[in-house]
């Protein structure tokens, strides 16, 4: 401590010795350190001092200094206030207690207060730059207490706002707060998660790539809060839709957020094959698709695909569309269009297990009677074509496990020893089927 305050001293003879070769008399230049000349001087000692004080990690008296320069000269000097959060930072590290600590916090935050009312107005680093440190200060030390930690976010996101210098990371980190909150805090409202969303969604319509994270938090923190309810979502775009319903990028937020809510309504259906009309996609098709085969609406999820099938290039969009087909065409027992969507799924990607799930269902749906054995040669093809798609579905456990049941379905369905022999059959013998979906398939001869 002894070598500290050598090194303070000699630091003050320095600074008074350049002090005191100093005209302070200059108001405009000098005026905002003091009314007088001996206070300019006094205060402009300090404010070297105080950074001398903090350099040299001597914090008691760092605060002496900073304490006269707060309520001497405010509004002298930016470096002031950055200094005395350097300052109450370096205490709450060392604070020795959890009462100690946050009164050190508060300090903080009254400084970053402090420095907005003397400093605001300042072009490069005023409100908005002011509160954006206060808020990522507040991050680290105010968690704890989230009504004040949403306070410092929302008053940052609005110093940004109002300023048009946005920081979109601090904008997603406060409406995922307040949309964590809602669950628990009865303050927080639905209206206040829809009306931020509102407020806060264009700020995301052009980004960089490297802002697109931050997109996404903000969507996913309002697509999985308790306020993104589908009755909430249809008030929500119902109003903004009625007036612009040809707004592409509005029906793509509704159909992402609705769907990512699992809505059923009409009005959701509605936006989504509105959104297919403007912006027609694969994935769209699709998308209604599988949600009029859930409504059991058949015909339109098969126009949708059909549809998308037919501008569609990509062979790897096609594939899903293509399974989608064989699965719907399957259960309208619709054999032969079913069919045809699995060979061409199978023309595209041979490893696509769904192929062999459809074909295989496909063989044993139509016996082939020509072939002496009561027509029971389909299910080994049947069974082949299930065995395959088992093994290629793994991924997939709740198909796998539909492809098992049905290979002992159609296992069950051999036919006996007896009528191989009379059809001069052996087991192990190459097969080849004669007429039905399978018809020439190769496959082994097996009984019972």
């Amino acid at each position: 401590m002894k070598s500290v305050k050598f090194l303070l001293a000699a630091a003050a003879m320095v600074v008074a010795f350049a002090a005191n070769a100093q005209d302070f008399s200059d108001d405009k230049v000098y005026g905002k350190w003091g009314t007088t000349v001996e206070d300019r001087k006094a205060n402009i000692e300090a404010s070297n001092y105080f950074k001398e004080a903090l350099d040299a990690k001597d914090f008691k008296l760092a605060t002496e200094y900073f304490q006269q320069l707060l309520n001497n000269c405010p509004a002298a000097s930016q470096q002031t206030f950055a200094r005395g959060v350097t300052l109450y930072k370096n205490k709450a590290q060392r604070a020795r207690s959890v009462d100690e600590k946050r009164v050190f916090i508060d300090s903080i935050l009254f400084i970053y207060d402090q420095r907005v009312i003397y400093f605001g107005d300042h072009q490069k680093n005023g409100k908005d730059y002011i509160l954006d440190m206060k808020a990522r200060d507040m991050m680290r030390y105010c968690t704890t207490n989230r009504p004040l930690l949403r306070q410092g976010l929302k008053d940052a996101v609005d110093a940004a706002i109002e300023s048009g210098r946005i920081n979109l990371d601090i904008v997603a980190s406060y409406y995922r707060y307040l949309c964590e909150d809602f669950e628990y805090d009865d303050n927080v409202t639905s209206d206040m998660i829809l009306g931020e969303y509102e407020r806060l969604s264009p700020l995301f319509a052009e980004i960089s790539a490297e802002d697109e994270q931050f997109k996404e938090i903000f969507e996913t923190s309002f697509g999985t809060s308790g306020a993104a309810s589908c009755e909430n979502l249809e008030q929500l775009f119902a109003a903004k839709l009625e007036t612009d319903p040809e707004n592409e990028a509005l029906l793509a937020q509704a159909v992402a957020l609705m769907s990512r809510a699992q809505c059923s309504s009409d009005f959701f259906f509605a936006c989504t094959e509105k959104y297919y009309t403007v912006n027609p996609s694969s994935e769209t098709a699709l998308f209604l698709a599988q949600g009029f085969q859930t409504r059991g609406d058949n015909e339109k999820a098969l126009k949708y695909l059909r549809e998308a099938l037919a501008v569609e290039t990509d062979p790897a969009k096609k594939e899903p569309l293509y399974v989608q087909i064989g699965l719907i065409e399957i259960g309208n027992r619709n054999y032969n269009a079913a069919a045809e969507a699995a060979r061409e799924l199978r023309g595209i990607n041979p490893q696509n297990g769904y192929s062999f799930f459809i074909l295989g269902q496909c063989y044993a749906s139509t016996p082939c009677t020509d072939d002496k054995i009561g027509g029971a040669s389909v299910y080994w093809a049947a069974y082949d074509a299930m065995a395959q798609a088992a093994n290629l579905l793994k991924d997939e456990p709740e198909v796998q496990k539909a492809a098992q049941q049905m290979m002992n379905a159609y296992r069950a369905a051999f036919p006996v020893q007896e009528s191989c022999f009379f059809a001069e059959l052996s087991a192990g013998d190459r097969y080849t089927i004669l007429c039905g979906f399978a018809a020439g398939q190769s496959t082994t001869v097996r009984y019972r």
